[in-house]
């Protein structure tokens, strides 16, 4: 205060100075913001509310800061208002560098022509806030909304400071108490986190996933493009327009004793000075649910706040399954129909690999009295029986691999919507049957206690799941011969029976939408398995491998041994090579 004030004083005379209007003009104007201290103690804060088709945003004018936002079309697991940001919860303090010392926005009074408004269809509205700090010398912070959609534009500017203002980063220090939005804390707190866009990577990096107590920290040198406090379905984000944030300090902290509060999440963001200076300090916010298609178009990379499973299944996510489901929604207001829709889609696109997988097992279940008969014939000799079995598998034209490779070209798609399904807000406080919200686990069945792995609930979905994935197994098991291997300790067979109880422990506490999809799935495989065993003649396939057989024989070196089968015998003959050398050595020894 006392730097601005001397900057308009007149200089010290020792002559009087007559009382006149020309004087008068040279007397120090009022000054509304001093640069240290908190000028607004005393100073009411006025608050303006704008408000378009997704978001009602509540600003202050002490500090001219957001100080809430609501989402209008979202509810708590509580169904209270869902409020994303708020001044009970949250802050966000911006600091210009002076040449006086840090002066904190927060601590400065603001004031604005707007009013209270709701933005209309086609329109976008301005808050302009400007702050006096002395003669010609203002802080302008200006927010842009739309009509729609969960953004709001942030342009920051000077005027007359370019001389106070030093050539330091401003720092942006923004804390966040998540609060619990969702039911299952536990859960949330495993997904609550830190993202940020690594601009010269053009790669997303996080911090706090799966941190389930203490306190986690990064300083960030490199620039990223904008941070996120993301929260399973909804997050907060800070995004750069121009030119990158320089660095940052980041820190997570989960307290497990805590319940209400998911996290705590701090960052300390440094913009660049250049950009105020040449005003171009341009940022934007964004405060809103993790959607994909809301998500996309923010800025580059901010879709990956969607997390969509890892590399080998991320394609069939975000080019299979999102849209599919996205374009029957428009169809569909049902979202357990809506799930079997998308079930019987993919399953009738996947028919061909199911027919194919039914005709190689019939193949090997016709083949099965042989591969009997020759595992008779050479006993435990494991090596032989593998050479008599491919030489059997040649003369008819089977591949071992033909059934395996359908079945293996499916698990993508299994994988995918494991991935998929708890990140999909679609689902979110929607009711289907018994389940209230396919977002999370239904609970029909619970108690007080909290027992090791399976928790305090057993999710009927999952008990329907796992019935189902037994009597597949079953079906399946009765339609595969036996491939009984002396070698390999675990019978397959009775493997299939411990996954799905495996699995039932597992998926307990997953979405209720992604248990009832398995459900629907293994129904519809059995469905399908038993039409096409209506429209399949074993008997024209044994005419077949009886054919082949016919064929090899009479010309033996006519028939094509697959790449496959090739391998198995380069690596049968290395082994036998390999037991002959380890004979000869134990001979070597005892003479």
């Amino acid at each position: 205060y006392m730097y601005f004030s001397q900057q308009n004083q007149p200089e010290p005379s020792t002559k009087p100075v007559a009382t006149t209007d020309k004087v008068a003009t040279k007397t120090v104007l009022p000054v509304v913001n001093s640069i240290s201290g908190d000028s607004t103690k005393n100073v009411v804060s006025k608050e303006i509310t704008v408000e378009n088709q997704d978001i009602k945003v509540t600003f202050t004018s002490k500090g001219g800061a957001i100080k809430e936002v609501l989402l209008k079309k979202y509810k708590t697991y509580d169904n209270k208002p869902l409020i994303l940001f708020d001044a009970q919860s949250s802050s966000m303090a911006l600091e210009l560098p002076t040449n006086q010392g840090k002066v904190n926005l927060n601590q400065l009074n603001f004031e604005t022509a707007n009013t209270s408004s709701i933005v209309k269809t086609g329109d976008s509205t301005q808050v302009v806030l400007v702050a006096n700090l002395a003669v010609g010398q203002q802080i302008t912070q200006t927010y842009s909304i739309k009509d729609k959609g969960y953004e709001v534009g942030y342009d920051l500017k000077t005027a007359g400071m370019d001389a106070t203002l030093k050539n330091e980063p401003i720092r942006l220090t923004w804390t966040d108490q998540l609060k619990q939005l969702e039911n299952d804390i536990v859960e949330n707190r495993k997904t609550a986190k830190i993202n940020y866009w690594l601009t010269n990577d053009e790669e997303l990096d996080d911090l706090g996933l799966s941190q389930t107590s203490g306190t986690d920290s990064r300083e960030l040198a490199e620039s990223i493009s904008w941070i996120s406090f993301k929260q399973l379905y909804f997050n907060a984000a800070f995004i750069a327009k121009n030119t990158p944030i320089e660095a940052a300090k980041i820190s997570s902290t989960t307290d497990e004793a805590s319940k209400d509060i998911v996290k705590n999440l701090h960052a300390e963001l440094n913009l660049p000075m250049a950009d105020l200076k040449a005003g171009k300090a341009k940022y934007g916010f964004f405060f809103g649910p993790n959607e994909y298609y809301t998500v996309k178009p923010v800025t580059n990379g901010f879709h990956r706040n969607v997390f969509l499973g890892y590399d080998f299944v991320k394609p069939i996510n975000r080019y299979v399954f999102v849209p599919l489901f996205y374009w029957f929604e428009k169809f569909i207001s049902n979202y357990g129909l809506l799930i079997i829709i998308v079930v019987l889609v993919i399953k009738a696109v996947l028919t061909p690999l199911v027919y194919t997988s039914y005709i190689n097992m019939a193949k090997m279940r016709l083949l099965a009295p042989e591969l009997n008969a020759i595992k008779e014939k050479v006993g435990d000799d494991m090596g032989k029986q593998q050479q008599e079995q491919m030489k059997l598998y040649q003369q008819v034209g089977v591949s071992p691999l033909s059934g395996c490779i359908p079945v293996f070209l499916q698990m993508p798609i299994l994988m995918s919507v494991f991935f998929l399904f708890p990140n999909m807000i679609m689902f979110r406080q929607k009711e289907f049957l018994w389940a209230k919200d396919l977002s999370t686990y239904d609970a029909p069945i619970q108690w007080a206690t909290n027992l090791p792995i399976i928790g305090n609930h057993i999710s009927l979905f999952v008990v329907l799941m796992t019935i189902s994935s037994l009597a597949f197994t079953y079906y399946n098991n009765q339609n595969t011969p036996d491939q009984n291997n002396p070698n390999m300790p675990i019978d397959m067979k009775k493997m299939g029976y411990i996954f799905p109880l495996v699995f039932f422990f597992v998926l307990n506490s997953f979405p209720a939408a992604l248990s009832f999809y398995y459900l629907v799935s293994n129904v519809v495989t059995i469905g399908q398995q038993l039409i096409i065993r209506k429209f399949v003649d074993e008997d024209k396939i044994r005419a077949v491998l009886d054919e082949n057989r016919k064929k090899f024989i009479a010309n033996p070196t006519a028939a094509k041994k697959s790449k496959f089968q090739s391998f198995l015998e380069q690596s049968m003959k290395a082994a036998e090579e390999n037991k002959k050398q380890q004979e000869i050595q134990k001979k070597g020894k005892k003479k």
